[in-house]
């Protein structure tokens, strides 16, 4: 495919990773957004700050976890205005650094909107038209805010304007159970606030295997005020500086009031207000643009990448997205596919897992067998007081193939790639029981788990069959 000018409308982890891999392959590229510097929602309002906020979460935690140990630091002052210019810091120098590999590539960054005049032409404010020969979309997407909390004005956060931190409200409702509330929460949780958890369905984190969903709920609700599962928000109204909520479960209805609400229910993409109507591409119902195995949509010129082209909403998806679109426009033959697709929630402990869950197989009645190792059992998890964990293998029947990894625990998500490893290579539970680990660390417990499904074990008994 001949392409001498590529246009990259979103510098998110999709946005900026195809720009840099485009211009790496000899393209010309430009890059358009609508912040002043790359790094689009992952970096300036989600991932990034989050994660920081959960850093210093997770510390204050650790502190008052020591006093156990025999340490005693005193309860934290928070300085919230000292905290909010770390987090920020945090961003500014990783989108600096962006901007300095943008210059270094060659990519001509724009900071504007965008607008298509028609499949081979934009219009950005302030910049005119830029025409093209490819386009990749990479807009991302936004929170979703139902009407019945629009009226409320700040009173309801959604998951940017919660990493603000204004504030610490002193009692906060949290109206969602799945990632971005709970990991907010706990922030919040940590900072001081009194946290209620509303959500709609039997369990947290819906669609996560309850075994590793279990063991975070158990640790969440010595911390948070309430969890009210099977429970819904039925009516709002602002009162005395708060929030007077209903709530209804089977029990009956409930009234409460609390300082703020933090409303996390889903995201939804940005594919309004592009002009996509004077091109070729196709939206769905939900607005997510249509794309074929190589993320190319019904108009030959136009890509679609990352959030707005539907599937997992994650940056490393996107990012994923984004080598998979390049390649293909540069010509280069490509295997289309995404591969051993992990995620992670980044709570305390935290949960990650790759590959099938033992809930889409049980739904599914597909045959696997399940190998557990508790990290009870974990010298490395013993040594920092964090034994409430548990790695999970799904296997294969017959062949011993690893077919899913679940893991529930302190620093989980820095153990998962191993497992995406162990999958995409058609590794067998022998082939990780033989693997090497040091010790003692947490990475033994994926070793231990393939182990234990062996029969070898060093630390389960498993009570050999009678023949």
């Amino acid at each position: 495919m001949n392409c001498k000018h590529l246009l990259v409308l979103g510098a998110g982890p999709g946005g900026y990773t195809a720009a840099f891999l485009a211009a790496d392959l000899g393209m010309k590229v430009t890059l358009v957004d609508a912040d002043p510097k790359p790094g689009g929602v992952c970096l300036h309002r989600g991932c990034i700050p989050s994660k920081a906020l959960l850093h210093i979460a997770k510390l204050i935690n650790e502190t008052r976890q020591a006093n156990s140990f025999g340490v005693d630091f005193g309860e934290p002052h928070i300085d919230l205005k000292k905290l909010k210019s770390w987090k920020n810091e945090v961003v500014q120098k990783m989108s600096h650094g962006l901007t300095q590999l943008s210059k270094q590539r060659g990519v001509n960054f724009i900071n504007g909107q965008g607008v298509f005049k028609d499949s081979n032409t934009l219009v950005s404010a302030g910049h005119g038209e830029i025409a093209f020969d490819q386009c990749i979309l990479a807009v991302g997407s936004r929170p979703v805010m139902p009407e019945l909390f629009s009226g409320l004005g700040p009173l309801a956060m959604d998951s940017t304007s919660a990493l603000e931190l204004n504030d610490i409200p002193k009692k906060l409702l949290v109206v969602g159970g799945g990632y971005i509330g709970l990991e907010m929460g706990s922030v919040y949780e940590a900072l001081g606030s009194q946290v209620t958890v509303v959500e709609m369905t039997d369990g947290l984190l819906p669609g996560v295997d309850r075994d590793l969903v279990r063991t975070l709920q158990a640790r969440l609700r010595k911390g948070f005020d309430k969890i009210l599962l099977n429970t819904k928000v039925t009516s709002v109204k602002e009162d005395s500086g708060g929030v007077r909520v209903k709530l209804e479960s089977a029990s009956g209805v409930t009234e409460e009031t609390f300082d703020r609400l933090l409303v996390s229910v889903g995201r939804q993409p940005n594919s309004g207000g592009l002009g996509l109507e004077n091109t070729k591409v196709e939206v769905d119902e939900k607005g997510h643009v249509q794309v074929n195995s190589h993320h190319q949509t019904a108009d030959p010129s136009i890509w679609a990448i990352g959030d707005v082209a539907g599937g997992a909403m994650l940056a490393h998806k996107a990012a994923r997205d984004a080598h998979l679109a390049v390649e293909s426009i540069s010509g280069q033959s490509v295997k289309p596919g995404m591969g051993v697709m992990p995620a992670v929630v980044f709570t305390d402990p935290e949960i990650a897992w790759c590959g099938v869950n033992e809930t889409e197989c049980l739904e599914n009645e597909e045959d696997v067998n399940i190998s557990k190792f508790p990290w009870g059992a974990s010298g490395r998890a013993q040594t920092f007081g964090r034994p409430d964990g548990m790695t999970k293998l799904i296997l294969e029947p017959g062949t011993d193939k690893i077919l899913g990894v679940g893991i529930v625990g302190a620093g989980a998500g820095e153990l998962i790639a191993e497992a995406v490893m162990a999958i995409e290579l058609g590794a067998t539970a022998k082939d990780l029981a033989l693997a090497i680990h040091p010790h003692p660390t947490l990475s033994e417990t994926l070793k231990e788990a393939a182990e234990a499904y062996l029969g070898k074990s060093p630390h389960i008994y498993k009570k050999p069959t009678v023949r």
